[in-house]
């Protein structure tokens, strides 16, 4: 039970608040989300919040100015109702990939999100594989960024009939600790997919950097978006003699073509996927994706929060029980 402290959950990750608050013991708060003929939103708690601190689960993920837009108004409606403390868990945070300005003239859009959340109330943000862990820096409140591989791991730990022979993949050479982590986790090598993009900006192998002949190979990163890099990816490995290939990605963006080219052309033998964007039916139907809920983690942290404990502990607190769901 959380004393003082309410958790509420807008329209992005519902069934994952449910998730949370069960395994918390306690019920959602009431809050009421309106839309108005002009298209504009408003949101606000039913019940007073006074003096309380408040936990929010939403993710900015698709439509996500809706959601992004839907947080704000209610962090500002709870700060003007005399919150104590407003905690926003983004388990996906969007617009993390423009955290740079890769041409003249581009916008940092991360930084203009993270000044938007904190000008709008918000005392402490907890996200989830941040796209950079840089972008904490964004921020002029608490931040703490949660990792899945963990959970991810343990997944593969409980459904592996033979561990000794993977080899974890990184993408390419920017995801090269968190493929370590992972690989320190099962105790396997590790390899790096050598990429770059063509002139229509199409990712194009180049090498494999390691050995993956007749090996069981997981490529981890940190979302699979529209697949292209992904597939490509997968079809090198399995060119260069890989006996399977797994995807494993914390956040299932899946934007088009992701779909048609894993429903005409898939190479995996599995996905997996945490919660952290709800998982649409139709690649639910494709019957290669497996969801690893976050329920757990971020209820414990949470708890933590609640209590004045770190967090530092809590992956060792949970034992990575509970994590997976087929």
């Amino acid at each position: 039970m959380l004393d003082n402290a309410v958790l509420f959950s807008l329209s992005a990750n519902q069934e994952l608040a449910e998730e949370v608050a069960n395994k918390l013991g306690v019920t959602l708060g009431e809050r009421i989300i309106k839309k108005f003929p002009s298209g504009e939103t408003i949101v606000e708690p039913v019940d007073t919040v006074r003096g309380k601190d408040v936990f929010i689960i939403q993710s900015t993920c698709p439509p996500v100015n809706e959601n992004l837009m839907e947080v704000l108004i209610f962090i500002d409606a709870l700060r003007r109702a005399s919150a104590h403390e407003i905690n926003l868990i983004v388990p996906y945070f969007g617009y993390a990939r423009q955290d740079r300005k890769a041409k003249p003239r581009q916008p940092i859009t991360a930084a203009l999100v993270a000044h938007l959340l904190t000008t709008a109330g918000v005392d402490r943000v907890v996200t989830v594989n941040l796209h950079a862990a840089q972008e904490q820096g964004f921020f002029s409140c608490l931040v703490d960024d949660l990792t899945a591989v963990p959970l991810l791991g343990n997944h593969v730990i409980a459904n592996c009939k033979n561990c000794e022979n993977v080899t974890v993949v990184s993408p390419d050479h920017g995801g090269v600790n968190r493929a370590r982590d992972l690989a320190e986790m099962l105790d396997a090598p590790i390899a790096i997919i050598d990429k770059r993009r063509n002139n229509k900006l199409e990712p194009e192998v180049m090498n494999i950097i390691g050995d993956v002949k007749g090996r069981d190979c997981i490529m981890i990163d940190d979302m699979i978006d529209t697949c292209r890099s992904a597939i490509a990816g997968a079809k090198a490995l399995k060119a260069n003699g890989a006996k399977s290939v797994r995807m494993m990605a914390v956040h299932p963006v899946l934007s088009d073509p992701c779909y048609d080219l894993l429903k005409n052309d898939n190479p995996f033998d599995s996905i997996i996927v945490s919660n952290s964007i709800p998982l649409s039916e139709r690649f639910k139907e494709l019957g290669i994706f497996r969801v690893v809920t976050l329920a757990t983690v971020l209820a414990e942290t949470i708890d933590r929060i609640v209590n004045n404990v770190p967090l530092s502990g809590v992956y060792s607190a949970i034992g990575h029980k509970d994590s997976a769901n087929s």
